[in-house]
Protein backbone atom coordinates (compact mmCIF):
# COMPACT_ATOMS: atom_id res chain seq x y z
CA UNK A 1 0.00 0.00 0.00
CA UNK A 2 2.77 2.33 0.46
CA UNK A 3 4.39 2.94 -3.07
CA UNK A 4 0.21 2.86 -3.81
CA UNK A 5 -0.28 5.53 -1.85
CA UNK A 6 2.71 7.86 -2.30
CA UNK A 7 2.78 7.25 -6.11
CA UNK A 8 0.18 8.86 -8.65
CA UNK A 9 -1.31 6.50 -10.62
CA UNK A 10 -0.62 8.14 -13.76
CA UNK A 11 2.36 6.71 -13.87
CA UNK A 12 1.70 3.18 -13.49
CA UNK A 13 3.12 2.30 -16.72
CA UNK A 14 0.93 -0.96 -17.36
CA UNK A 15 -1.76 -0.69 -15.03
CA UNK A 16 -5.18 -1.68 -15.96
CA UNK A 17 -8.29 0.33 -14.75
CA UNK A 18 -9.23 -2.07 -12.47
CA UNK A 19 -6.21 -1.78 -10.54
CA UNK A 20 -8.24 0.72 -8.60
CA UNK A 21 -10.27 -1.72 -6.95
CA UNK A 22 -7.57 -1.78 -4.40
CA UNK A 23 -9.00 -1.17 -0.76
CA UNK A 24 -5.74 1.54 0.18
CA UNK A 25 -6.38 3.31 -3.13
CA UNK A 26 -8.42 6.17 -2.98
CA UNK A 27 -10.12 6.25 -6.46
CA UNK A 28 -10.17 10.00 -8.19
CA UNK A 29 -10.81 10.70 -11.72
CA UNK A 30 -8.60 13.29 -11.30
CA UNK A 31 -5.59 11.69 -11.66
CA UNK A 32 -6.74 8.15 -13.50
CA UNK A 33 -5.12 7.10 -16.54
CA UNK A 34 -7.51 5.94 -18.97
CA UNK A 35 -5.37 4.84 -21.72
CA UNK A 36 -3.23 1.61 -20.93
CA UNK A 37 -1.58 -1.52 -21.92
CA UNK A 38 -4.16 -4.17 -20.93
CA UNK A 39 -6.80 -1.13 -22.42
CA UNK A 40 -4.63 -1.26 -25.72
CA UNK A 41 -4.80 -5.39 -25.63
CA UNK A 42 -8.52 -5.79 -25.28
CA UNK A 43 -9.93 -3.21 -27.49
CA UNK A 44 -7.56 -4.42 -29.88
CA UNK A 45 -8.69 -8.41 -29.55
CA UNK A 46 -12.25 -6.96 -29.75
CA UNK A 47 -11.83 -5.44 -33.11
CA UNK A 48 -10.32 -8.71 -34.50
CA UNK A 49 -12.80 -10.79 -32.71
CA UNK A 50 -15.55 -8.88 -34.40
CA UNK A 51 -13.75 -8.95 -38.44
CA UNK A 52 -13.18 -13.01 -37.79
CA UNK A 53 -17.10 -13.35 -36.58
CA UNK A 54 -18.03 -11.46 -39.85
CA UNK A 55 -15.95 -12.21 -42.09
CA UNK A 56 -14.40 -15.74 -41.68
CA UNK A 57 -13.19 -18.03 -43.91
CA UNK A 58 -14.37 -21.58 -42.45
CA UNK A 59 -12.64 -23.61 -45.52
CA UNK A 60 -9.59 -22.73 -47.51
CA UNK A 61 -9.38 -24.02 -50.70
CA UNK A 62 -7.05 -26.46 -51.63
CA UNK A 63 -5.81 -24.94 -54.49
CA UNK A 64 -5.20 -21.80 -52.79
CA UNK A 65 -2.41 -20.08 -54.11
CA UNK A 66 0.37 -18.08 -52.53
CA UNK A 67 -1.59 -14.90 -52.23
CA UNK A 68 -5.14 -16.44 -51.24
CA UNK A 69 -4.63 -14.64 -47.86
CA UNK A 70 -5.42 -11.88 -49.30
CA UNK A 71 -8.02 -12.88 -51.58
CA UNK A 72 -10.01 -15.09 -49.47
CA UNK A 73 -9.97 -11.86 -46.64
CA UNK A 74 -10.25 -9.28 -48.56
CA UNK A 75 -13.34 -7.58 -46.66
CA UNK A 76 -11.20 -7.98 -43.45
CA UNK A 77 -8.55 -6.41 -45.72
CA UNK A 78 -10.68 -3.01 -46.79
CA UNK A 79 -11.34 -2.79 -43.10
CA UNK A 80 -7.18 -2.77 -41.89
CA UNK A 81 -6.37 -0.41 -44.94
CA UNK A 82 -9.52 1.82 -44.20
CA UNK A 83 -8.24 2.17 -40.58
CA UNK A 84 -4.36 2.52 -42.05
CA UNK A 85 -5.56 5.22 -44.14
CA UNK A 86 -6.99 6.96 -41.17
CA UNK A 87 -4.04 6.55 -39.22
CA UNK A 88 -1.93 8.41 -42.03
CA UNK A 89 -4.18 11.07 -42.66
CA UNK A 90 -4.36 12.01 -38.65
CA UNK A 91 -0.71 11.68 -38.13
CA UNK A 92 0.40 13.55 -41.33
CA UNK A 93 -2.05 15.86 -42.49
CA UNK A 94 -4.10 17.35 -39.03
CA UNK A 95 -2.86 20.46 -38.37
CA UNK A 96 -1.63 20.75 -34.63
CA UNK A 97 -1.43 24.27 -33.67
CA UNK A 98 1.62 25.47 -33.33
CA UNK A 99 3.33 22.51 -34.50
CA UNK A 100 4.53 21.74 -38.19
CA UNK A 101 2.15 19.08 -39.83
CA UNK A 102 3.34 15.30 -39.77
CA UNK A 103 5.56 16.08 -36.72
CA UNK A 104 6.80 13.07 -35.34
CA UNK A 105 9.17 14.17 -32.52
CA UNK A 106 9.66 14.19 -29.09
CA UNK A 107 9.55 17.54 -28.55
CA UNK A 108 11.02 19.29 -25.59
CA UNK A 109 15.27 20.04 -26.48
CA UNK A 110 14.24 17.47 -29.57
CA UNK A 111 14.76 19.36 -33.03
CA UNK A 112 17.12 22.01 -31.41
CA UNK A 113 14.36 22.94 -29.21
CA UNK A 114 12.26 24.56 -32.16
CA UNK A 115 9.08 22.34 -31.00
CA UNK A 116 9.12 22.13 -27.38
CA UNK A 117 5.48 21.79 -26.82
CA UNK A 118 4.81 19.40 -29.82
CA UNK A 119 5.50 16.22 -28.12
CA UNK A 120 3.99 13.03 -30.16
CA UNK A 121 2.26 15.62 -32.86
CA UNK A 122 -0.94 14.76 -33.57
CA UNK A 123 -1.02 11.23 -31.51
CA UNK A 124 0.04 13.59 -28.60
CA UNK A 125 -2.09 16.15 -29.12
CA UNK A 126 -5.30 14.12 -29.86
CA UNK A 127 -4.74 12.17 -26.69
CA UNK A 128 -4.46 15.56 -24.56
CA UNK A 129 -7.45 16.82 -25.99
CA UNK A 130 -9.57 13.77 -25.18
CA UNK A 131 -7.61 12.66 -21.92
CA UNK A 132 -6.52 16.06 -20.40
CA UNK A 133 -4.92 15.12 -17.23
CA UNK A 134 -6.25 11.22 -17.61
CA UNK A 135 -3.46 10.11 -19.16
CA UNK A 136 0.48 8.88 -18.88
CA UNK A 137 2.58 11.63 -17.62
CA UNK A 138 6.14 10.43 -17.52
CA UNK A 139 6.74 9.41 -21.32
CA UNK A 140 10.34 7.95 -21.25
CA UNK A 141 11.30 11.02 -23.77
CA UNK A 142 10.37 13.45 -20.47
CA UNK A 143 13.91 12.65 -18.71
CA UNK A 144 15.71 12.43 -21.93
CA UNK A 145 14.40 15.20 -24.00
CA UNK A 146 13.29 17.20 -21.12
CA UNK A 147 9.36 17.25 -22.39
CA UNK A 148 6.57 18.91 -20.20
CA UNK A 149 4.15 17.42 -22.32
CA UNK A 150 2.28 14.55 -20.84
CA UNK A 151 2.67 11.78 -23.77
CA UNK A 152 0.60 8.34 -23.39
CA UNK A 153 2.10 5.61 -25.29
CA UNK A 154 -0.63 3.85 -25.50
CA UNK A 155 -3.04 6.35 -26.77
CA UNK A 156 -5.65 6.41 -29.32
CA UNK A 157 -3.64 6.90 -32.94
CA UNK A 158 -1.52 4.13 -31.44
CA UNK A 159 -4.07 1.69 -31.15
CA UNK A 160 -5.13 2.20 -34.34
CA UNK A 161 -2.03 0.68 -35.56
CA UNK A 162 -1.64 -1.98 -33.02
CA UNK A 163 -5.17 -3.46 -34.24
CA UNK A 164 -2.58 -3.52 -37.86
CA UNK A 165 -0.01 -4.77 -36.10
CA UNK A 166 -2.08 -8.02 -34.59
CA UNK A 167 -4.19 -8.59 -38.13
CA UNK A 168 -0.80 -8.67 -40.14
CA UNK A 169 0.23 -11.54 -38.01
CA UNK A 170 -2.22 -13.69 -39.92
CA UNK A 171 -0.68 -11.79 -43.00
CA UNK A 172 3.10 -11.21 -42.78
CA UNK A 173 4.66 -12.58 -45.91
CA UNK A 174 5.41 -9.12 -47.55
CA UNK A 175 6.09 -6.83 -43.80
CA UNK A 176 9.56 -6.69 -43.86
CA UNK A 177 9.64 -5.42 -47.67
CA UNK A 178 7.24 -2.42 -46.67
CA UNK A 179 9.10 -1.58 -43.17
CA UNK A 180 11.97 -1.60 -45.34
CA UNK A 181 11.23 0.69 -47.56
CA UNK A 182 9.11 3.00 -44.85
CA UNK A 183 12.31 3.16 -42.71
CA UNK A 184 14.97 2.94 -45.75
CA UNK A 185 16.38 0.28 -43.52
CA UNK A 186 17.80 3.24 -40.72
CA UNK A 187 17.29 3.86 -37.30
CA UNK A 188 16.01 7.18 -37.06
CA UNK A 189 15.04 7.96 -40.94
CA UNK A 190 12.92 7.43 -43.90
CA UNK A 191 9.48 8.32 -44.44
CA UNK A 192 8.20 7.02 -41.66
CA UNK A 193 10.78 6.24 -39.15
CA UNK A 194 10.35 3.04 -36.76
CA UNK A 195 8.86 4.43 -33.40
CA UNK A 196 7.36 2.35 -30.70
CA UNK A 197 5.42 5.28 -28.14
CA UNK A 198 3.85 6.29 -31.69
CA UNK A 199 3.51 3.32 -33.16
CA UNK A 200 4.65 4.06 -36.12
CA UNK A 201 3.40 1.84 -39.62
CA UNK A 202 7.20 1.07 -39.78
CA UNK A 203 7.61 -0.19 -36.26
CA UNK A 204 4.41 -2.50 -36.56
CA UNK A 205 5.19 -3.73 -40.16
CA UNK A 206 8.87 -4.44 -38.63
CA UNK A 207 7.60 -5.72 -35.47
CA UNK A 208 4.91 -7.83 -36.66
CA UNK A 209 7.00 -9.46 -39.37
CA UNK A 210 9.77 -10.53 -36.67
CA UNK A 211 7.09 -11.71 -34.18
CA UNK A 212 5.99 -13.93 -36.88
CA UNK A 213 9.57 -15.35 -37.77
CA UNK A 214 9.99 -16.03 -34.00
CA UNK A 215 7.07 -17.70 -33.65
CA UNK A 216 7.54 -20.25 -36.89
CA UNK A 217 10.98 -20.84 -35.50
CA UNK A 218 9.63 -21.63 -31.75
CA UNK A 219 6.75 -24.32 -33.69
CA UNK A 220 9.91 -25.73 -35.24
CA UNK A 221 11.53 -26.37 -32.72
CA UNK A 222 9.08 -27.06 -29.80
CA UNK A 223 5.95 -28.68 -31.86
CA UNK A 224 7.56 -29.90 -34.68
CA UNK A 225 10.65 -31.40 -34.12
CA UNK A 226 10.54 -31.61 -30.10
CA UNK A 227 13.68 -30.45 -29.41
CA UNK A 228 12.70 -27.86 -26.87
CA UNK A 229 9.71 -28.08 -24.49
CA UNK A 230 9.63 -24.45 -23.99
CA UNK A 231 10.59 -24.51 -20.60
CA UNK A 232 10.91 -21.96 -18.33
CA UNK A 233 9.63 -19.49 -20.11
CA UNK A 234 6.43 -22.10 -20.51
CA UNK A 235 5.29 -21.24 -16.91
CA UNK A 236 5.51 -17.10 -17.07
CA UNK A 237 3.51 -17.74 -20.09
CA UNK A 238 0.77 -19.69 -18.28
CA UNK A 239 0.45 -16.96 -15.75
CA UNK A 240 1.33 -13.89 -18.27
CA UNK A 241 -1.45 -11.66 -16.14
CA UNK A 242 -0.34 -12.34 -12.46
CA UNK A 243 3.45 -11.93 -13.33
CA UNK A 244 2.53 -8.71 -15.89
CA UNK A 245 0.01 -7.00 -13.02
CA UNK A 246 2.46 -8.20 -10.11
CA UNK A 247 5.81 -6.74 -12.09
CA UNK A 248 3.59 -3.52 -12.24
CA UNK A 249 2.87 -3.19 -8.65
CA UNK A 250 6.30 -4.72 -7.13
CA UNK A 251 9.00 -4.34 -9.81
CA UNK A 252 10.69 -0.78 -8.20
CA UNK A 253 11.12 -2.84 -4.85
CA UNK A 254 13.47 -5.21 -3.12
CA UNK A 255 14.26 -8.10 -4.26
CA UNK A 256 12.71 -7.04 -7.73
CA UNK A 257 14.84 -4.24 -7.90
CA UNK A 258 17.24 -1.70 -5.77
CA UNK A 259 19.17 1.33 -5.80
CA UNK A 260 21.81 1.58 -7.98
CA UNK A 261 25.43 2.15 -7.15
CA UNK A 262 26.18 3.44 -10.71
CA UNK A 263 23.01 5.12 -12.61
CA UNK A 264 25.09 5.22 -15.99
CA UNK A 265 26.58 1.19 -15.59
CA UNK A 266 24.75 -0.78 -18.59
CA UNK A 267 25.91 -4.13 -16.80
CA UNK A 268 24.38 -3.12 -13.42
CA UNK A 269 21.01 -2.21 -15.11
CA UNK A 270 21.31 -5.60 -17.12
CA UNK A 271 22.04 -7.93 -13.79
CA UNK A 272 19.09 -6.21 -12.25
CA UNK A 273 16.66 -7.23 -15.37
CA UNK A 274 18.05 -10.34 -15.50
CA UNK A 275 17.45 -11.05 -12.05
CA UNK A 276 14.20 -9.79 -11.59
CA UNK A 277 13.12 -11.50 -14.76
CA UNK A 278 14.81 -14.61 -12.98
CA UNK A 279 12.84 -14.02 -10.10
CA UNK A 280 9.49 -13.96 -12.17
CA UNK A 281 9.87 -17.01 -13.25
CA UNK A 282 10.73 -18.75 -10.56
CA UNK A 283 7.37 -17.37 -8.70
CA UNK A 284 5.54 -18.61 -12.11
CA UNK A 285 7.33 -22.35 -11.89
CA UNK A 286 5.90 -22.42 -8.27
CA UNK A 287 2.56 -21.14 -9.22
CA UNK A 288 2.70 -23.41 -12.49
CA UNK A 289 3.32 -26.30 -9.42
CA UNK A 290 0.00 -25.54 -7.19
CA UNK A 291 -1.76 -25.46 -10.51
CA UNK A 292 -2.35 -21.85 -10.01
CA UNK A 293 -3.18 -19.66 -12.85
CA UNK A 294 -4.72 -16.37 -13.46
CA UNK A 295 -7.40 -16.07 -16.30
CA UNK A 296 -9.43 -13.21 -18.00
Amino acid sequence: CGYLLTTPFSKWKGCGLMLCVVDCVPVSWSWLRIPGVLQRLGFTYFVLSLLQTFWVQKEIPLTAVSCSDVVLYWPQWLVIILLETLWLCLTFLMPVPNCPTGYLGAGGIGDNGLYPNCTGGAAGYIDRWMFGDNMYRFPTCKEMYHTTQPFDPEGVLGTINSIVMGFLGMQVSWTIFCSSILSKCTRDGGFIPVNKNLWSLSYVMCMGCFSFLLLAGIYLVTDMKGWWAGQPFIYPGMNSIFVYVGHSLLGFYFPFSWEMRFQESHWEWLFQSLWGTALWVLIAYLLYRKKFFLKI
